[in-house]
C-alpha cells in the first residue's frame, strides 16, 4: 500500500485530500488538530510544523504540504511581522517538511511532492501583497527543487482561486458575496475542496510521471480569461 504524508490535513483542502487518499493509501496526517474522521488507514500526529519536531516515517511515496494563510490588508496596514508570518507558514514550513522527509521519499515508489500557491501570484490582486509574496516564494521553490530533485522526485504546486473552506469564510460569508464571487469568474464558479483534492491525487499518481516543476492554476478562468 502506498504511503502519503499530508501536512495540515485536519481542515479545508487538506481534509479533502486526506479523505480521498484514505480509500487506497496509508495516510499520515500531521497537524495541530486531529481530523474529524477515523479510518484504519489513517495515522494522526499532533504537531505544529513550525515549532515541533516532525515524526520519523521510514518510507513514503508522497508528501503534500497544505498549510496556508489569507492575510488580506492594504500595504500600509501590513507589518513586517505579517510578511514574516506568511512566509514562515507558506515557505519555511514547506522547506522544513521537505528537508525532513526527503530521505523517506527517496525510498518510495514514484515519489512526489505537492505544495500550494495562489492565483494572486499571477493575477495581481489588491490587499494580497503579503500572501502573494509568500506564495511567490513557494513557486520559486517548486521550480528550483523540480530541477534539483530530478529524476528521483517530482514536485509541483496547485494555485487555487478562492476555495470554500473555513479559511475563506469571511470572504464567502453570505449569499450575496458568494454570488459576486461566482460572477467574477469567467466559468461562473469557485472551487470546492474536493476539486483541489482531485488535482492533488492526479499530481502524485503515476499518470503524472512526466510532470514536475509546474504550477497548476485552478481558477475557473480567472487568470487566463477576460470575458
Amino acid at each position: 500500500m502506498e504511503k502519503i504524508v499530508v501536512i495540515g490535513g485536519s481542515k479545508g483542502i487538506g481534509s479533502a485530500i486526506v479523505q480521498q487518499q484514505l480509500k487506497n493509501k496509508q495516510v499520515y496526517n500531521i497537524s495541530r488538530n486531529a481530523p474529524e474522521i477515523s479510518h484504519s488507514n489513517l495515522i494522526h500526529y499532533s504537531a505544529d510544523v513550525l515549532l515541533d519536531t516532525l515524526p520519523e516515517i521510514e518510507s513514503i511515496d508522497s508528501l503534500i504540504y497544505c498549510p496556508g494563510s489569507i492575510n488580506l490588508k492594504p500595504i500600509l496596514s501590513l507589518s513586517a511581522d505579517d510578511f514574516r508570518n506568511d512566509f514562515e507558514i507558506n515557505v519555511i514550513g514547506a522547506v522544513k517538511a521537505i528537508q525532513h522527509y526527503l530521505p523517506a521519499l527517496k525510498k518510495g515508489t514514484n515519489p512526489s511532492i505537492v505544495l500550494f500557491s495562489t492565483v494572486a501570484v499571477k493575477l495581481g490582486m489588491p490587499y494580497h501583497a503579503s500572501i502573494a509574496a509568500a506564495k511567490g516564494g513557494v513557486e520559486g521553490l517548486v521550480k528550483s527543487l523540480g530541477a534539483e530533485l530530478a529524476p528521483a522526485i517530482r514536485i509541483n504546486a496547485i494555485a487555487p482561486t478562492i476555495t470554500e473552506t473555513a479559511l475563506s469564510a469571511s470572504i464567502l460569508r453570505n449569499d450575496r458575496m458568494k454570488e459576486n464571487m461566482i460572477e467574477r469568474h469567467p466559468l461562473k464558479n469557485y472551487l470546492k475542496p474536493s476539486e483541489v483534492a482531485q488535482m492533488a491525487d492526479y499530481l502524485i499518481s503515476k499518470a503524472a510521471g512526466s510532470i514536475s516543476g509546474q504550477i497548476f492554476q485552478m481558477d475557473y478562468g480567472l487568470v487566463s480569461f477576460k470575458i
